[in-house]
């Protein structure tokens, strides 16, 4: 055996720590096996249950390790989580656990405030690799070394991307491990902020977000709900399943391979916005709906590999990329869309249908008549675009409908779902907690319902939310 083929056997076993946690040696005893470039014999069994344990393969008898390129191990995706000090960091442990669930292998970097919150042990204990604190560490730059950690990762994942770590990697800083490698790799990164939502919106950090998106670093967050610090707004750590898909997405693109998600190649059709209705030439019905969450729903399904058709009707937010955009005004208009649009794996229907039409609208504008008296309107009921889809003979397979109610959200939106035959609703009250309307506005609160069971989602922002509903839609396709 030769030096540097025991060298690679304490890489793959996780640095010369793991070896001495596995032989039960000290440091010294490291140093002398690799100025011999040998292990004793009793340490040959051991090393091999535990290499072949993290999925290489190794000959026994002279402890040489597998060519890496038939080994499966390099086939599986390489994430190097970055945990900056906040009181999100506690998160980043699960989304490790998560990635490594889609057979990703993770290794940790924490900053000195990271380690405030959670220790290096517990995200080594989660990842089964070594992480790596200090900069200047003569062991770890022996055995890997911050250039190769750069190098290797298939994605540099910051998570949670703090205030201060976001402003030292704006203006190119290397004053510590995660700043050196953040200015060193040449892996995408994908940056996860959580921090105080006044930091969030300050000038200086908002800049900083800029001049990040401009090297090319992508975002998935922050969210809003209620912070650790007792504040409330846009500044939460997103929730570790939408900063999964996130890396799984951006880890597909780096490969150049199709997006991993169960949605990838799949046709969906989304509604969004409202319904506009005629009253003459010039007036019509409507209502005060934004499109802002069925247009961040068509984006998360497009971002998952989805064929999206996005059937709106007008609003003043531009389509999201690569999607398909159908304008439409009336309701009449929004259900020809979808049924020419079908056949389709997914219909979620997010937009606010007008209920009412006005019948025999007049040609022109209708005038005042001078004694006081308004017009008389004559209403119609629309079509139920929701029910319409979920009992089509062309049925998707999942049809998804919202419910905007103000009192008895639960009981209500039970009702809706058997009503109309779809499978699941997204309901929320048409005002958030302090009575502002949530038409309109970036964020939004929800219960999910699927059947009998119900999940409430806290205040977040409509891509948040977005995201979060894209990833159960996920599961269920899986």
């Amino acid at each position: 055996m030769k030096n540097r083929e025991l060298s690679a056997i304490i890489t793959a076993l996780g640095g010369r720590q793991a070896l001495q946690d596995l032989l039960g040696v000290g440091p010294s005893a490291i140093s002398n096996y690799l100025a011999r470039g040998a292990l004793p014999q009793r340490a040959h069994a051991p090393v091999c249950e535990a290499l072949r344990a993290r999925g290489w393969q190794i000959d026994p008898g002279s402890l040489v390790l597998a060519d890496p390129e038939e080994t499966d191990i390099t086939a599986r995706r390489r994430v190097l989580l970055v945990v900056g000090g906040g009181i999100a960091a506690y998160k980043a442990l699960e989304v490790a656990r998560r990635l490594q669930d889609h057979d990703v292998t993770v290794t940790g970097v924490m900053t000195r405030g990271a380690r405030e919150f959670v220790t290096p042990l517990s995200l080594s204990a989660l990842t089964a690799n070594k992480t790596f604190t200090d900069l200047f560490s003569l062991t770890d730059e022996a055995e890997m070394g911050h250039i190769r950690l750069a190098r290797e990762a298939d994605l540099v994942l910051v998570a949670p991307a703090t205030a201060n770590l976001m402003a030292r990697a704006a203006n190119g800083l290397a004053d510590d491990l995660a700043t050196t490698i953040l200015l060193a790799t040449d892996a995408p990164v994908l940056m996860a902020p959580a921090m105080n939502p006044a930091m969030w919106a300050h000038p200086a950090t908002q800049d900083n977000l800029n001049r990040l998106r401009g090297r090319d670093v992508q975002f998935v967050g922050p969210a809003a709900g209620d912070m650790a610090c007792g504040e409330e707004g846009t500044g939460r750590l997103s929730e570790p399943d939408a900063i999964v898909s996130a890396a799984l997405h951006h880890l597909d693109l780096a490969a150049g391979r199709p997006a991993s998600s169960p949605l990838a190649g799949r046709h969906a059709i989304v509604t969004s916005g409202p319904t506009v209705e005629p009253i003459d030439a010039v007036r019509f019905i409507a209502n005060r709906s934004s499109g802002k969450q069925g247009h961040a729903i068509a984006a998360a399904l497009a971002s998952r590999g989805a064929r999206v058709t996005l059937v709106s009707g007008p609003v003043a937010i531009p389509a999201p990329q690569d999607v398909e955009l159908v304008p439409v005004e009336t309701a009449r208009d929004m259900l020809s869309a979808c049924e020419a649009a079908l056949p389709a794996d997914l219909a979620v229907c997010a937009a606010a249908v007008a209920d009412w039409r006005v019948t025999g609208i007049p040609e022109g504008k209708i005038k005042k008549t001078g004694d006081g008296q308004p017009p008389i309107l004559s209403l119609a009921e629309n079509p139920d675009i929701l029910r319409h889809l979920a009992t089509h003979a062309s049925r998707p397979r999942l049809v998804v409908g919202f419910a905007a109610e103000a009192a008895d959200l639960q009981e209500t939106a039970m009702a809706k779902l058997a009503r109309k035959g779809c499978d699941w609703i997204v309901a929320n009250m048409i005002s958030d907690a302090d009575g502002k309307p949530v038409f309109g506005s970036d964020d939004n609160s929800a219960t999910l319902i699927t059947g009998n069971e119900s999940e409430m989602w806290p205040q977040m922002s409509k891509v948040a939310l977005a995201d979060r509903l894209v990833t159960r839609i996920e599961a269920q396709f899986a």
